[in-house]
């Protein structure tokens, strides 16, 4: 090729491959504008840039950046697009208080209660994703697996927010789970830093910072990433336990609160809860598991749902430590969502003479018995932890919603009536709330890989409200994951990488 052709080349093509950097540094800020002291900060923060070495020295006061208000020094510049910003950062001392914040920040504009995004380390390492989703509301959290890393790295994918971070070694790893903010362009990006005592003055060392461009390739190979995460139902902060760029499915949290379950590649695996070392279960010859699975109410067993046999799922149950699976439904195909509280029955939707319905069958086998005769879909049964409901979703209505009927299939009865679709409702156990999976309105079947919403319902006065929004769906939450003190819901997220 020609050195005319090469350049043709390179000005067509390349820009579509690399990342573009933002803008040209000046003297007194480096890449940004202008410092900002956010909010009712005690003592004047101030920003230091030294062009020789590259780095920022940034001090500021400030009570938190939290709730619904954030105090804090802010180096920024206005940019619109997608970005990705990254620095090395250190404290200098030891500060005063262990939760003081240094981090990237994205703001939609410089009020105390801005909607915003940030990637912080804190004083004592904790490493999260913050984010305000709306002007002066709460902000909310997602705690990373990994504490204390050298580097970390913003990414701005359109409403979705992502963080990167690595060790000395420069080894980057994804911190898993994101945020789905609708930030307007143009909006604020820079580096912030907070005490948390707003008498007091802490400094942080921003080094090798770099602002750069993403100029998306539609067409380019995709690579999915999968957290596993918890969410605390009543702060609504999430923590994410494991990352990986497997296709993870469909947590079971276990009884004792340190273990969970999940599907992967036709395999069962069971991991703790500080998301170290996962092992394989052994499944035997069920070697295509699907994300239809869970554990017994005494935790001694698991039920499976496995195509293995006929290329259609079927529903086995074997020991909580592995062996060889008992077949519990001969017809095809089965997939299980719901165990009995006092062990003997379980729930399923099946496929029988082309139409989709919710069955219930002993846990010996046996005859099954058909428990909805509608058109269209039904899936998702669950029993109530007192064994006296079963939740479902159904299609019956035109969209998908939430239902609830007696155990033995008698007086089935609409819970959600609203214009999106819901599936997969999963009662907690104290029986006070139900969690389901949201999708919007145009959005048919339960597809993976799609805005998707967790919303939960309180059963006392029916009032529901928005757990997280997140990307996600197939996958995410098809059966029952709250933690064992219906405190907190295990999920999981994906993420698509080019």
């Amino acid at each position: 090729m020609n050195k005319t052709l090469q350049l043709i080349f390179i000005c067509l093509f390349l820009p579509q491959l690399i990342l573009i950097p933002q803008s040209k540094k000046n003297s007194q800020y480096g890449f940004f504008e202008l410092n900002t002291d956010i909010g009712n900060t005690a003592l004047k923060g101030t920003t230091v840039f030294n062009s020789t070495e590259n780095k920022y020295i940034i001090s500021g006061s400030g009570e938190n950046m939290w709730f619904d208000k954030d105090e804090f020094q802010y180096v920024w510049k206005k940019v619109s697009g997608n970005i990705s910003i990254s620095a090395d950062i250190s404290w200098i001392g030891n500060g005063v208080n262990p939760h003081r914040k240094a981090g990237i920040v994205i703001r939609q504009n410089l009020s105390p209660g801005s909607v915003y995004v940030d990637a912080v380390i804190h004083g004592d390492g904790l490493t999260s994703l913050q984010y305000r989703e709306n002007e002066n509301s709460l902000t909310k959290e997602i705690q990373s697996n990994f504490k204390a890393p050298q580097k970390i790295i913003l990414t701005k994918a359109g409403d979705y927010f992502y963080m990167t971070a690595a060790n000395e070694n420069n080894d980057l790893r994804s911190a898993g789970g994101s945020c789905r903010v609708k930030i307007e362009e143009p909006f604020y990006v820079g580096l912030g830093v907070c005490s948390h005592d707003n008498s007091k003055s802490e400094t942080a060392v921003f080094s090798n910072v770099e602002i750069k461009e993403i100029l998306s390739n539609e067409n380019g190979e995709k690579m999915l990433e999968s957290s596993l995460e918890i969410i605390d139902i009543e702060s609504k902060n999430r923590k994410v336990i494991f990352c990986t760029e497997n296709h993870i499915e469909a947590p079971n949290w276990f009884l004792d609160g340190n273990f969970f379950i999940y599907n992967s590649n036709g395999l069962l695996y069971k991991i703790p809860i500080d998301g170290s070392m996962s092992e394989k279960i052994n499944t035997g010859f069920a070697v295509n598991c699907n994300n239809d699975h869970g554990l017994s109410p005494d935790n001694s067993q698991i039920v499976i749902s496995d195509q293995t046999n006929n290329g259609k799922s079927q529903i086995y149950i074997l020991p909580v430590e592995g062996g060889t699976p008992k077949l519990i439904t001969p017809n095809s195909p089965s997939y299980w969502h719901g165990w009995s509280p006092d062990g003997k029955t379980l729930v399923y939707c099946a496929e029988r003479g082309g139409n989709f319905d919710v069955y219930s069958i002993s846990v010996n086998g046996g005859d099954e018995v058909r428990l909805t005769n509608t058109d269209g879909l039904d899936d998702g049964p669950e029993f109530s932890p007192d064994g006296k409901y079963i939740y479902f979703n159904s299609i019956r209505t035109g969209k998908m919603q939430i239902w609830r009927m007696n155990s033995n299939g008698s007086d089935q009865r609409q819970i959600t009536n609203d214009d999106f679709n819901n599936w997969f409702p999963h009662p907690s156990p104290d029986g006070k709330y139900i969690v389901f999976l949201t999708y919007e309105r145009n959005v048919e079947g339960h597809p993976a890989n799609k805005d998707v919403i967790l919303r939960i319902m309180s059963l006392e006065n029916g009032e529901i409200q928005i757990l997280t929004k997140l990307f996600g769906g197939q996958g995410t939450i098809n059966v029952p994951s709250w933690s064992p003190d219906s405190k907190k819901i295990a999920f999981i997220s994906y993420r698509e990488i080019n």
